[in-house]
């Protein structure tokens, strides 16, 4: 749903004072495609930013903050995250709820099709023909897709990401041309329509192409290609979502971390968000106040159980629990040394059950780790506040850099007593241990 009244608004203020969307943006620090976003009535700025453009513009605060209120509408937004196999996508699934949660999100995901019905027992080789098994698959990501698009539209919420894994033009790169205008006649839709019903696309390209020795079958039941077949499953997929307005491939030029990272920006990027950073940076401060920290419109707050489960000397595993007002997801997260400091981080995404399961394996010489996790958007800069029920003199802030020489501005309410970014006493794993 798109607000246009407001947005008309901001774009009438905009000309009268002759900026173009780019030089507004690096006024308040957001991004020219943010300030897009807000006058197409995609999506909305913060109160914070509110503020800065009163400032700018010489209006009153509160009249900015009364006509956004009173045409308020809900904005949901429905992307595609595709790629090749073996591309990333499930790890990538965890870096988004996580990212777009502290954006003030709610995360919904439609989970991939194919492998709800190839481990179903519905499958290519299983059904009459190929043709008649993605007419199957294309009915079943129809109808899920409405399902989510309603629960949605019935949620409070001002801002809600729908995620679909894989979307009704990935059928296309397993079909002939003949079989995908068949499929298209008999539920009597066209290539555009299903394509461009989507408000974007990202692509991971496989790890078949260009990260050939991180290529593998194992963490997938339904996956079977060989990496030369991978790799050309991949072109042909990129070809199917081709012509889409906002398709984004994301390839393997990069490490996999800063793969995961490209992700987050464009998706970022596209939703009129701040950008996300790179280089983190941790200090121990003072207490907060946490009164304060609950009454500011910037800062949002997050319950996270973390525990470490038993695992052997070259791997740490951990589950954790994050959420708030009693809605909760679950992750897992694999790490495991591979040399030196190099190592392999895997994450995936729990169901409440599977979770609950793996506590059963909890490490008995490390405690669960419980935190209220203060997210705090302040002077453009990104600050998360870890408070420990263990601690009632000092917490832990984090923060995510794009330079390592920018300048941190941390918030005046703030008491910073050191750094500890390379200090291992105040890493999760440490503070876990039973001492």
């Amino acid at each position: 749903m798109h607000d246009y009244s407001f947005g008309n608004y901001l774009y009438e203020k905009r000309k009268q004072s002759g900026d173009s969307q780019n030089e507004l943006g690096k006024k308040l620090g957001v991004t020219g495609k943010a300030v897009s976003k807000w006058e197409n009535g995609s999506a909305k700025p913060k109160t914070e930013v509110l503020r800065r453009l009163a400032a700018i513009w010489g209006v009153s605060v509160d009249e900015l903050l009364r006509l956004r209120a009173e045409e308020r509408q809900q904005s949901v937004t429905k992307i595609v995250i595709t790629g090749g196999p073996c591309a990333g996508k499930t790890t990538g699934m965890s870096w988004i709820q996580n990212a777009f949660t502290e954006r003030g999100y709610i995360v919904l995901f439609v989970p991939e099709t194919a492998t709800e019905l190839i481990s179903g027992g519905v499958a290519p080789w299983t059904c009459s023909s190929n043709e008649a098994y993605q007419k199957c698959q294309i009915m079943l990501q129809l109808e899920k897709e409405k399902v989510f698009e309603y629960a949605a539209a019935s949620m409070d919420h001002e801002k809600i990401l729908i995620v679909c894994d894989r979307g009704l033009l990935d059928n296309k790169a397993y079909m002939t041309q003949a079989e995908f205008s068949c499929a298209l006649n008999h539920f009597g839709a066209n290539e555009v329509e299903l394509r461009d019903g989507y408000d974007a696309v990202f692509h991971l390209v496989t790890a078949a192409k260009g990260a050939e020795k991180f290529y593998t079958t194992e963490n997938n039941a339904a996956r079977t290609e060989t990496a030369e077949e991978a790799a050309a499953l991949d072109d042909r997929l990129i070809n199917a979502w081709t012509g889409h307005p906002h398709l984004r491939i994301i390839d393997n030029a990069t490490g996999f971390e800063k793969k995961m990272k490209r992700l987050i920006g464009e998706i970022a990027s596209f939703l009129g968000e701040p950008e996300p950073y790179e280089i983190e940076r941790k200090f121990l401060i003072a207490y907060p106040d946490i009164r304060a920290l609950d009454a500011m419109p910037n800062c949002e707050k997050v319950e996270i159980i973390q525990t470490y489960l038993l695992s052997g000397d070259e791997e740490e595993v951990r589950i954790r629990q994050r959420g708030s007002k009693g809605y909760y997801i679950y992750f897992e997260t694999r790490k495991k040394t591979i040399s030196g400091a190099k190592r392999i981080e895997i994450e995936r995404r729990l169901t409440k059950d599977e979770y609950l399961e793996k506590l059963m394996d909890a490490d008995p010489a490390r405690r669960p780790i419980r935190k209220n996790r203060y997210c705090l958007s302040d002077g453009n800069q990104y600050f998360e506040i870890d408070v420990y029920p263990f601690w009632d003199d000092q917490a832990i802030l984090e923060i995510e850099l794009s330079d390592p020489n920018e300048t941190i501005r941390f918030p005046k309410m703030l008491k910073v007593i050191r750094e500890v970014t390379e200090d291992e006493a105040y890493k999760n794993a440490s503070l876990a241990k039973i001492r």
